[in-house]
């Protein structure tokens, strides 16, 4: 056989103008910003037509964007691609549509809480504001006097005392129910309850600290610390909820280690499974008392409503933001010119964004400052 006959047929050079490239069959870059565009201007001459609106032009533009984009993708690409595509989009519009509301919020609440977030806000209470006080601020004669500072006192000293007594009972009961529990009859009445207790309305928590304590010191006792046990009550089954949910992804070798080293029990929960865990229970600390910080129904059954600054937690009656809001919009100042009450409702709003915001920071940085450190560092 000759040596001709054993080599391979060559390919034929392609056509002139055919030379296939990296990016055939794909869509060029403009191509969804030039969609999107297209979108905008028809949603808006659609808008124009129906009777236009910030909101129903959005809706148009894209809803002919989620239509249109995939289409192209997949007259270019095929339909795998436009499928993909139209997932993509659509997970990026339910993105935008949990993110709106969020920043319209923000944004509401800082437009109309900064005008009046001021030092008389910050450092003086209610006491001695009258409706005529209001009337001249309302004229022009006078500044906005009043602030929230015992409202701030208030919640503070409150929201301390609810989390003194749920994080320890929260921590101790997920801490029983992951590493000792084993599936037991009480581990399962345990989480039976803390699941029936996640759903209760904060009224009746409010109810059942102000029966307690009416049963213990006499009927309509109201005093900061009452409201602080109705705030333990919704408290507690977030924090087992989440501690538990924490516990259990630590690895099992993490322990079983420990134990091979003759460590105790009680000594590895300590020192390895709570620091392991120690992110998302700060994380789980902080979202229970993100939920009862803003609460007002339990607080007004338990704390009632001052207006001078309190700092006892164990007598007299005590304000709280959520409850000096209430007050504010719903029982202005002075009924005749409610503005001074609305600003103050707003910059009161605001503070108790920002109380959560610093709640949130003081997590990571707690997280942070106890999480196990990486070799190396």
């Amino acid at each position: 056989m000759s040596t001709a006959s054993l080599r391979q047929p060559t390919s034929s050079p392609s056509p002139a103008g055919r030379r296939p490239t990296l990016t055939r069959n794909q869509k060029p870059k403009w191509l969804i910003p030039v969609i999107a565009v297209a979108a905008v201007v028809v949603g808006a001459a659609l808008a124009a037509v129906v009777g236009f609106s910030t909101v129903v032009w959005a809706v148009f533009a894209a809803v002919l964007f989620l239509v249109a984009a995939p289409v192209a993708v997949t007259a270019v690409e095929g339909g795998r691609k436009g499928a993909d595509s139209l997932v993509t989009y659509l997970v990026h519009a339910a993105f935008i549509l949990a993110v709106v509301p969020l920043v319209s919020v923000i944004w509401t609440v800082l437009a109309n809480g900064l005008p009046g977030l001021t030092s008389n806000l910050l450092l003086t209470s209610m006491n001695g504001v009258t409706g005529a006080t209001d009337n001249a601020a309302a004229a022009g004669d006078a500044p906005v006097l009043g602030g929230a500072y015992h409202a701030i006192v208030g919640t503070v000293s409150i929201t301390f005392w609810a989390t003194l007594m749920s994080v320890p009972i929260g921590l101790l009961t997920a801490i029983y129910l992951v590493e000792y529990s084993k599936g037991g009859w009480l581990g399962r009445w345990i989480t039976f309850f803390v699941d029936v207790m996640t759903g209760i309305p904060s009224i009746v928590a409010g109810l059942f600290a102000a029966a307690l304590f009416g049963l213990l010191f006499g009927p309509s006792t109201r005093f900061g610390f009452v409201a602080a046990v109705a705030l333990t009550v919704l408290m507690i089954p977030t924090v087992v909820k989440n501690t538990e949910e924490m516990l259990k992804i630590v690895p099992n070798e993490l322990r079983e280690a420990a134990y091979a080293l003759g460590v105790r029990k009680w000594r590895t929960i300590l020192k390895v499974v709570i620091p392991t865990a120690i992110s998302g229970i700060a994380s789980g600390v902080t979202l229970a008392i993100a939920r009862v910080i803003g609460e007002t129904a339990p607080l007004l059954v338990t704390a009632g409503f001052a207006t001078a600054i309190n700092w006892n937690s164990f007598s007299g009656w005590m304000t709280t933001l959520p409850t000096f809001i209430y007050y504010q919009i719903l029982t202005p100042t002075s009924p005749t010119n409610p503005d001074p009450s609305q600003q103050r409702a707003w910059a009161a709003a605001l503070i108790l964004i920002l109380i959560v915001m610093l709640l949130n920071l003081l997590a990571r940085l707690v997280a942070r400052a106890f999480a196990p450190k990486a070799a190396g560092r």
